[in-house]
């Protein structure tokens, strides 16, 4: 039974041992294949709220209209006035889903916060007023495979990236944030390989059973 904010059932489930809500980041570098693993694994999680950050990516366009600059997801501007409000805005959606369901996806690359213990530290503290604990899925990929997705979605928010390769590249970070695990705590960290389809249907089978768990 779930209170009217939802908050005191989920400190009441914490207090009696069944922390069952969680909060999943399914996070990586662009292209590495977020949305295809997100949607796979929303469509197979019990009772799952999917969230991606790329459905704001129209209400962030109007912000580069309302301010008469080009629109740039690689830009300062977008650095200074949007990226961090998008996390912001997609983490709250995300609690307030929390109130009245056990599990919600979230679809994001969390390129810095995920590598930030601070960060990660206050997002769990937070997670606990819900009874909810933090599960993060890194995405790992080969940066060629990365490129060579990139150029096959034709996206405009990559054109930018894709003209200026080697420069973009080197500010991305495809290593694991292994700071992200927790003893004892398997989903904390979870990594899906994702440079074929071999590895990534070996990678969901393995990591189904644990975030259903």
């Amino acid at each position: 039974m779930k209170d009217g904010n939802g908050l005191l059932t989920g400190l009441r489930m914490r207090e009696e041992g069944r922390s069952v809500k969680k909060m999943i980041l399914i996070a990586s570098p662009p292209a590495c294949g977020k949305t295809r693993l997100s949607k796979r694994l929303a469509s197979a999680l019990d009772h799952v709220v999917y969230l991606d950050k790329d459905t704001l990516i129209p209400l962030s366009k109007q912000i580069f209209a309302a301010a008469g600059e080009p629109f740039d997801r690689s830009s300062d501007f977008f650095e200074e006035h949007v990226r961090n409000y998008e996390y912001e805005v997609i983490l709250n959606l995300a609690f307030d889903a929390l109130r009245y369901a056990d599990t919600v996806l979230v679809n994001a690359p969390f390129s810095r916060e995920i590598r930030d213990p601070e960060y990660i530290a206050s997002l769990r503290k937070k997670l606990e007023e819900y009874g909810a604990k933090l599960c993060a899925v890194w995405i790992v990929t080969d940066v060629e495979v990365c490129k060579a997705r990139m150029m096959k979605r034709k996206s405009e928010r990559d054109t930018w990236k894709m003209e200026h390769w080697d420069e973009y590249v080197k500010r991305i970070d495809f290593s694991v944030p292994e700071a992200l695990y927790q003893e004892g705590q398997a989903d904390s960290l979870l990594l899906y390989y994702n440079s074929n389809d071999d590895l990534a249907d070996a990678s969901f089978a393995r990591i189904l059973p644990i975030l259903n768990a």
